[in-house]
């Protein structure tokens, strides 16, 4: 697919009018309904104005030409269900059937990662209205997430980062996990848990001053029920097979597709129409496709100005590949 884009146009600032910067998660919205509206992007910001990690509230509806508006800005207090913590909007961003967006939360007090909470997953509505969140024991710092749907339920595939260690002083751990999360999804209702499993553990993540968090981040579903997950610290794609149905988690974050060479702490992650694997690097501002074999097909280098550390979420959409930077706070389309 990367052979076929060769042109990064910037579509629009994701700032908002309080200030929040620090793109993270980007999701495409699939069809008008309330505020939402089929094709635009909702994009969710993780820092203030003041540039604090884990203290952005706000979600920015964006056209693809670029017009921007205020989906949603949240309070801690009008979440209508726990979440420790608060409010920290990560990379964690989908839209489910029934029109209701899931977005993650990673708050922090101050911007540093001694002071973060497990957080939630946050559910608002159509119109950008909170009505519930998902937390408790498995929800530890939910970092990214995808969403696939078949009949009356959603399945989530959640990564975490924040199994225990940075409040203590530990800045290495191996237990971050993926977790997968089943919905009842229909209309006018608003989503039910129907269950939750680890499905693969061991993922190593650890606390950063620049990021707040490094750990396992983007998460994309193949048709044939495998789970690919951008392993960050550990600098490669890992495979977490039977993710749809396996009862017990796939140790080490499941076994390893690719690791080095073009990746460079690979962080978001989407899969092109073909099967490959598409992601976005921490380490430089390159996107990398890979095969499924593991084999490494093409860079493309789509950040030249703030270059290492700016690109997480991205999605794959029929006019190319949008990403967010956090450089320089912008939605950017490879075309």
């Amino acid at each position: 697919m990367l052979a076929e884009l060769r042109t990064v146009s910037t579509v629009t600032s994701t700032v908002t009018a309080n200030g929040d910067v620090n793109p993270y998660g980007l999701a495409i919205v699939p069809r008008t309904s309330g505020m939402l509206h089929a094709g635009d992007l909702l994009v969710s910001n993780f820092n203030d104005k003041a540039n604090a990690q884990g203290t952005g509230t706000t979600i920015v509806q964006i056209t693809p030409a670029g017009k921007r508006s205020l989906f949603a800005k949240l309070s801690a207090g009008g979440l209508h269900g726990g979440c420790p913590g608060g409010v920290g909007l990560t990379t964690a961003l989908s839209v489910i059937p029934g029109d209701y967006v899931i977005v993650g939360s990673l708050p922090t007090t101050n911007g540093k990662s001694a002071t973060a909470e497990t957080g939630c997953l946050i559910v608002l509505d159509a119109n950008g209205d909170p009505v519930g969140t998902i937390s408790g024991a498995l929800i530890q710092g939910p970092w990214d997430m995808t969403a696939v749907t078949r009949g009356s339920t959603t399945t989530l595939f959640v990564s975490m980062v924040l199994n225990g260690g940075a409040a203590n002083g530990i800045h290495t751990v191996d237990s971050s996990t993926v977790v997968r999360i089943r919905l009842s999804s229909q209309n006018a209702q608003t989503p039910k848990v129907l269950g939750e499993q680890v499905i693969a553990n061991g993922i190593p993540w650890r606390d950063d001053p620049n990021a707040l968090v490094i750990g396992p981040t983007g998460v994309a579903l193949a048709p044939d029920g495998t789970l690919y997950l951008a392993d960050t610290l550990d600098n490669r794609i890992s495979a977490i097979p039977q993710a749809m149905a396996r009862t017990t988690p796939a140790g080490d974050g499941g076994t390893t597709v690719s690791e080095g060479n073009w990746l460079k702490q690979p962080l978001g992650l989407a899969l092109s129409p073909d099967g490959d694997i598409i992601t976005t690097n921490a380490g430089d501002g390159n996107l990398v496709e890979t095969s499924p074999a593991g084999r490494q097909l093409l860079r493309r280098t789509v950040d030249t100005k703030t270059g290492a550390g700016s690109l997480f979420g991205l999605v794959v959409a029929p006019g190319g590949i949008y990403f967010v930077d956090d450089g320089d706070n912008t939605l950017t389309l490879l075309h």
